[in-house]
């Protein structure tokens, strides 16, 4: 008995050691862990791997490129830009610069003033103005609260009333009164940046340049000829699309098509005699008659923004302030 019971204790004891790889299963949720380290850490590098998207195609406000198209071609976008500008040229014959203006103070004057507000609203204001201080060395004498309650129509009035008054003295004192005609001077002036300084360049002095205000930067982007938000960089880009001698009139008639049909809100593409040409096209409305609801000033039938407007303008003028059409 006793022989079988050492036999037993030592079939026990030898037996207890084989019970320890049942402890094994312990270990399970380590190696899950590992293996959910390992997924992570691949997919992590899949992600910085996989080209990230363009900011054509992320920036706010810029068309998606439709899906299967294939990129287009700098040459290609070239030419499609200058065809656009040729045919805007064929519908916009008389493009021209909104702002009623007998000389190059009146010019840089109302360019001022039409910040903020719409051509129409300043060149209602600024036949009183100017026929109360003509140069810029009355307007540099004025009384502030005179000027301001002439300009008030144009919204923040006290702010461009020290612009204007304060270009008519920067003028009056170190450019003999008359408005220089050259972009590092104009830039120097009080409220004058680039795009006031092109459209008085531009227009009194028949200097080239580009003028990047909001419709001419709504349009650069739908037409993809620039992806960028910044109106220096705008103005660079598209200035490589085109000759130097095309750069005024193609800002007259790029801010002539968005002012009348290509709206910021609902562009009228059903209308829109280049839409062969836009890669946005379907942005707005699409149905003719529904969209020749949407168009403005002579494409609508409706006055213009400008009082005098020139010989060729097939529209209607616009009537003078608190008058009705």
């Amino acid at each position: 008995m006793a022989g079988t019971k050492a036999t037993a204790a030592e079939a026990t004891s030898s037996a207890a050691p084989a019970k320890k790889p049942a402890a094994k299963p312990a270990a399970k949720p380590v190696a899950r862990a590992t293996a959910k380290r390992v997924a992570k850490a691949t997919a992590a590098k899949a992600t910085a791997t996989k080209p990230r998207a363009s900011a054509a195609t992320t920036a706010p406000g810029t068309p998606t490129p439709t899906a299967g198209a294939a990129p287009e071609s700098r040459i290609a976008m070239v030419r499609r830009a200058r065809r656009i500008n040729r045919e805007l040229a064929e519908v916009y014959p008389y493009a021209h610069p909104e702002l009623d203006f007998r000389n190059p103070f009146e010019l840089l004057v109302a360019t001022v003033l039409s910040a903020q507000t719409t051509d129409l609203r300043v060149n209602q204001t600024t036949p009183a103005l100017f026929a109360a201080y003509p140069t810029p060395e009355d307007l540099a004498a004025a009384v502030p609260e005179e000027v301001e309650e002439l300009i008030r129509p144009t919204g923040f009035f006290r702010a461009k009333t020290k612009s204007i008054m304060g270009l008519s003295a920067a003028l009056r004192d170190d450019f003999g009164g008359e408005v220089p005609g050259r972009l590092d001077d104009l830039v120097t002036l009080p409220g004058v940046g680039r795009k006031t300084a092109f459209v008085v360049l531009g227009n009194a002095f028949g200097v080239p340049g580009i003028t990047v205000d909001t419709h001419f930067m709504r349009l650069a982007r739908r037409w993809r000829w620039t992806a960028s938000t910044d109106p220096v960089k705008i103005e660079a880009e598209v200035a490589t699309l085109f000759p130097k001698s095309e750069w005024t009139m193609l800002s007259h008639r790029v801010i002539f098509h968005g002012r009348r049909i290509c709206h910021a809100r609902r562009p009228a593409c059903g209308a829109c005699p280049i839409t062969h040409l836009c890669p946005s096209y379907g942005e707005g409305e699409t149905d003719p008659e529904k969209a020749k609801k949407l168009l403005k000033y002579e494409k609508g039938g409706l006055p213009g923004q400008r009082l005098n407007p020139p010989p060729d303008y097939p529209g209607r003028p616009a009537p003078p302030l608190g008058a009705r059409d």
